[in-house]
């Protein structure tokens, strides 16, 4: 838990298990993951069933290492036990319910116990201390409430901080524009895209972002370029978050002030590295599928759980003190790549590209036409007002650097169009890059 202090400058909270001698860490992540498989083993069938299938028992586990003899958790096993099967609590004991947009059949369901908030709300804390948030500060929480993890896992966090929060939730532009001027807010919590489109917004409204100061942004990969960006247009520091509703929501990992990689909160979240073709446990250092233990959560306990998200694990000393490990930027996911014509491509790469070249904008929009035997890929790019009013000439020259870029970065031509600066739609929470008009 929390131990706050008063140093000089102002209110802060340091977290004692963001600075604990790993050997101490690790007694206690052994401590909690052979609570958390028995609770698993005992409560939910399908664990047991495939613990059983391997021969094993809960007290096989002897060390951190016997982590890589158990199962994988992955989302089908979520969605084929919709909605409850893989609870390990009674529903007298769940205080709460969340679940995932469902855009791809059934949606996820998560739970929740009163100690599982509890966690969550400390996580959360402990983030937004790493960031340099702190009792004062006036948080506008623009993430999405609801279902979505995203607003309520913020709220809490913020709260028990001492911090003032907003429960302004995502859309209404204008009024998140004119709340974020009048109540002086000093952070904002949202995905990085919908802030870009306030940083927009504001220019056409003359709203200036001098009280804000920090921004923390996850939800969905955003890259270097886009974090550049946005730090040059509005004055603020942008941090990362990570986190996904599955194990808990937000507050898995964050971004402390060096920002070097995201320290992953290791007292209550296991971290491994897997290659994502053999499930084969990789070495620190090495880049892989992101594979996350849950080491105290008690309504819904996931073992090994398959992240699909690409990083890899740092484990060097961190410049801030913090002895928990760190995850690079997770810039893309394994089951976002597609392919054009043989070549494997994520959406973060063909943004790294755009953002390398002068005149664009962060908004883009990639559109595969899908035919027997040929593959097109189209890259839709916004560009700033004084390169659109341009003469011809120079918009070809500016669509050449473009696609130049991308064959840089891909080893694939295609095809750029530029359009003009808010011609490409604007997302209040996940930004939705990729059209596959295989699927229309």
């Amino acid at each position: 838990m929390s131990i706050w202090n008063d140093p000089p400058g102002g209110f802060h909270a340091i977290s004692a298990p963001d600075y604990l001698p790993r050997p101490q860490l690790a007694e206690i992540q052994l401590q909690r993951l052979q609570s958390v498989v028995s609770r698993a083993y005992d409560r939910v069938a399908l664990f047991r069933s495939r613990l059983d299938g391997r021969g094993l028992t809960p007290a096989d586990i002897a060390s951190l290492a016997d982590i890589a003899r158990l199962p994988f958790t992955v989302k089908t096993d979520l969605r084929d036990t919709y909605p409850f099967g893989l609870f390990a609590s009674p529903m007298e004991e769940i205080v709460r319910l969340h679940a995932s947009s469902g855009t791809t059949g059934k949606p996820i369901v998560v739970a929740y116990t009163q100690a599982d908030l509890d966690v969550w709300t400390e996580v959360m804390v402990r983030s937004f201390v790493a960031c340099g948030i702190h009792r004062g500060d006036v948080i506008q929480n623009a993430y999405g409430y609801g279902l979505f993890t995203g607003g309520l896992g913020a709220h809490y966090g913020g709260e028990a901080l001492g911090a003032t929060v907003i429960p302004i939730s995502g859309g209404n532009t204008e009024r998140q524009l004119m709340v974020m001027q009048d109540f002086g807010v000093t952070a904002i919590a949202c995905t990085p895209s919908y802030f870009l489109h306030l940083i927009e917004s504001a220019k056409d409204m003359k709203i200036d972002f001098s009280k804000l100061r920090v921004g923390v942004f996850g939800a969905e990969p955003w890259s270097d370029s886009m974090r550049e960006r946005i730090q040059d247009e509005s004055g603020i520091r942008a941090h990362d978050i990570y986190g996904l509703s599955e194990i808990i929501g937000p507050g898995v990992g964050v971004e402390c002030i060096e920002r070097r990689g995201l320290h992953v909160f290791e007292d209550h979240f296991f971290p491994e590295i897997i290659d994502s073709e053999t499930g084969e446990v990789l070495p620190e250092g090495a880049e892989g599928e992101l594979v996350l233990t849950t080491l105290s959560k008690q309504a819904m306990p996931l073992i090994r759980y398959r992240t699909r998200d690409v990083t890899a694990l740092v484990s060097e000393p961190c410049a801030c003190g913090r002895t928990l490990r760190r995850i690079r930027r997770i810039g893309r996911r394994s089951d976002d790549m597609f392919i054009i014509r043989g070549v494997n491509v994520f959406p973060s790469q063909v943004e790294t590209a755009l953002l390398r070249v002068e005149g664009t904008l962060p908004h883009y929009q990639i559109i595969l036409t899908r035919d027997v035997g040929l593959d097109q890929m189209e890259v839709k790019v916004e560009v700033t007002p004084e390169v659109f009013s341009d003469e011809i000439r120079a918009l070809e020259a500016l669509q050449h650097r473009l696609e130049a870029s991308i064959e840089n970065i891909l080893g694939l031509r295609v095809k750029v169009t530029l359009v003009g600066p808010r011609s490409l739609a604007r997302s209040e929470g996940k930004a939705k890059r990729v059209t596959d008009l295989r699927n229309v």
